[in-house]
């Protein structure tokens, strides 16, 4: 298996800094075993950080997963995710317990709440102390939460312990660099970022397109390449087709110039000051 370069949690354990996403698979039974080939794919390039939620086609993504990681559990860092709606104490407890289910394992590496529901977040936090607890997650985290959303976890016993924050964020989307992310950085709370493409928005624009002229490459690895010049966030792009997987692991090799990135920052200008958390 290839090394890839590598994110350290607060726990002090490493993970790939690149990993695989699942939103939207599982959606057409067509196509199942080219999103089973991809991810075990990554796996075979070192992106052994799979991501995926009881959301993503309602449920079928992460049985899709366990397809993919069967005889490879060792290897993989899982992450899913429990529902807002889910997320009292009892629910979040049932809805872990139907995720391993699915899934087909022993244990959730880590288990985050996708983002603030009505449920209390004290509730959601004894649940996922419990399930620590019981072995069926090593660590917990949260999803699109804010600073005011951290700062109110932090305030919660035991909130310290959380591990991770996904969040959105790419070239266009660049509000947590304000706030959010030095925020988490001081309290080292690892950031995993979703969409970094921002689902293929980005694509056409003039500045992508002349940078990865240069490079000899797509304008997606490009814009992916730009959120892995953080040597401390995650990034979680999906890829359905073993082509694409290996064009988003040689995204890693791409080394933007700092006119490059002068250049990105004309055409994305980077926040003033903090912005309320963008999400999809």
């Amino acid at each position: 298996m290839v090394e890839l370069p590598t994110v350290t949690l607060p726990s002090g354990e490493t993970v790939p800094q690149l990993g695989q996403g699942t939103w939207r698979m599982g959606e057409s039974a067509r196509v199942r075993k080219e999103e089973v080939a991809a991810l075990r794919l990554g796996l075979d390039l070192g992106m052994t950080l799979i991501d995926t939620a009881e959301m993503y086609a309602d449920g079928t993504a992460e049985e899709i997963v366990a397809e993919a990681i069967e005889g490879r559990r060792d290897e993989v860092f899982l992450v899913s995710k429990v529902l807002p709606e889910h997320s009292s104490r009892a629910g979040t407890i049932k809805a872990c317990e139907r995720s391993l289910k699915r899934l087909n394992t022993d244990r959730i590496d880590l288990y985050l709440l996708h983002w603030r529901g009505h449920p209390a977040l004290a509730e959601t936090l004894d649940a996922f102390l419990a399930l620590q607890d019981a072995g069926l997650i090593r660590y917990f985290g949260v999803s699109n939460f804010d600073v005011d959303d951290m700062e109110e976890l932090f305030a919660l016993e035991g909130g310290e312990g959380c591990a991770t924050n996904q969040v959105l964020y790419n070239l266009k989307r660049r509000g947590i660099e304000a706030g959010l992310l030095p925020w988490c950085r001081e309290r080292s709370v690892s950031i995993m970022a979703y969409s970094p493409i921002e689902q293929g928005r980005l694509l056409r624009d003039p500045a992508l397109t002349s940078i990865a002229a240069r490079h000899h490459a797509t304008q997606a690895q490009i814009a992916l390449a730009w959120v892995l010049r953080h040597k401390d966030v995650m990034v979680i792009p999906k890829a359905k087709s073993e082509a694409h997987v290996r064009q988003n692991r040689a995204a890693l090799d791409i080394k933007l110039t700092g006119e490059e990135h002068a250049e990105l920052d004309r055409a994305f200008p980077p926040p003033a000051s903090p912005i309320p958390l963008e999400m999809l």
